[in-house]
């Protein structure tokens, strides 16, 4: 049984033992060359803030701006491209008809977004199913990209369960990125595409004289699949410094930490977020088993929280949405408080560590208002990155 070893009765916080030693098989290769072939990809930055290592007593934090990935405002790009890449080209070697297809599919905004600007870029169609609470301009965008969007009247589950539904029709895929049973093919291509964004952090790492790659990497997570991903990466190092791996989660919308304290995957009620892509009630199928075997930590966190890490990264230089600056707030709820020296024992935290954050998205794609005043601090890194 996993050990939850958290003495605080406030924070929403699982650890488990022996997650670092646990190995899994790699992504393929051609995902990394499939990406740097695309019209207009380069890596993006990865930024060190000292003032932030400062703050949390570790020794050096880098955070993945994903703020502009494939002229997109999040990491979303990287498993649609690829995924509608493979769900075309296994059509065409299955002599099928020729001609455009709809991709279908349900999301909290990057997600469907990506799928829609793929669709359109390649002369495809594309159905988006957005469920309730997202926001108008995400829809908006969305609809920009010449998709049709069907607003849901309920939360992201009931959304993915219409969207399979539609595209059950003729002429239609579904392009999902959790996945269930019967239904994993696609989704773990979407994962596979994700791999290109731990490929990029180990080469910057390396460059910053950081060969071993990091101590810990803070998620966020929706239905896990991005963090089934950054498992898959870092439990499959034949070598190297194996890392503490934290996923990150609204408290209105934990599913996965509930799963890991059940040991078992289990759906939750979720309600309303300002996270509204982590806004999710079920872990991805797929990435439930490396999430249970391969995360070493989950934490919950108040919308609140992840507001002041966004508008804190600002300051330094760093767009991020609420979603991205999620993994600011987790690592920060884990580190400070009753029980914070047992909490980074259990991390293998020091004041040497190297941590990497994964800001998974920028402002553009999360425009809430924000819930606390901007900070008056320095940036650290210029102004704010725009996609």
């Amino acid at each position: 049984m996993p050990d939850n070893i958290s003495s605080s009765r406030t924070l929403p916080w699982f650890v488990r033992s022996g997650a670092r030693t646990w190995r899994c098989l790699p992504a393929p290769d051609e995902v990394r060359a499939f990406h740097a072939a695309l019209p207009g990809h380069s890596p993006t930055p990865l930024t060190e803030l000292p003032s932030l290592a400062e703050e949390l007593g570790v020794g050096r934090v880098f955070v993945k701006d994903e703020s502009c990935r494939l002229g997109l405002p999040a990491f979303k790009a990287l498993g649609a491209s690829w995924a509608v890449h493979r769900t075309l080209a296994e059509r065409a070697a299955s002599g099928r008809e020729p001609g455009p297809v709809t991709l279908v599919t349900a999301t909290d905004g990057n997600h469907g977004r990506a799928v829609a600007r793929m669709a359109r870029l390649l002369g495809q169609h594309a159905h988006v199913f957005v469920p309730q609470g997202v926001h108008p301009q995400a829809v908006a965008a969305i609809v920009a990209e010449q998709a049709k969007v069907t607003e849901v009247t309920g939360p992201y589950d009931e959304a993915v369960r219409l969207a399979a539904e539609e595209a059950a029709g003729p002429g239609a895929v579904l392009v999902q990125d959790t996945a269930w049973p019967g239904y994993e093919r696609i989704p773990g291509w979407i994962v596979e595409g994700y791999s290109t964004l731990c490929a990029e952090i180990d080469e910057q790492l390396a460059a910053q004289g950081i060969g071993e790659g990091p101590d810990l990497v803070s998620v966020p997570v929706g239905v896990g699949s991005l963090a089934q991903a950054v498992v898959t990466h870092y439990r499959s190092r034949p070598s190297g410094r194996a890392p503490a791996l934290l996923s990150v989660e609204p408290q209105a919308a934990a599913c996965v930490l509930e799963s890991l304290t059940l040991g078992e995957p289990v759906s939750v009620t979720t309600g309303h977020t300002t996270m509204a892509g982590l806004n999710c009630g079920t872990p991805s199928s797929i990435a439930w088993p490396l999430l249970r075997d391969g995360l070493d930590a989950a934490v919950a966190v108040p919308d609140a929280d992840s507001a002041r890490a966004a508008t804190h990264l600002a300051a330094l230089g760093v767009s991020s949405g609420y979603c991205g600056a999620a993994a600011l707030a987790g690592l920060r709820a884990v580190l400070t408080g009753a029980a914070v020296d047992e909490r980074r024992a259990a991390l293998g935290l020091d004041a040497t560590s190297v941590v990497v954050l994964l800001s998974t998205e920028g402002t553009a794609a999360n425009p809430h208002r924000p819930l606390v005043p901007p900070q008056q601090t320095g940036s650290e890194s210029g102004k704010t990155a725009a996609c």
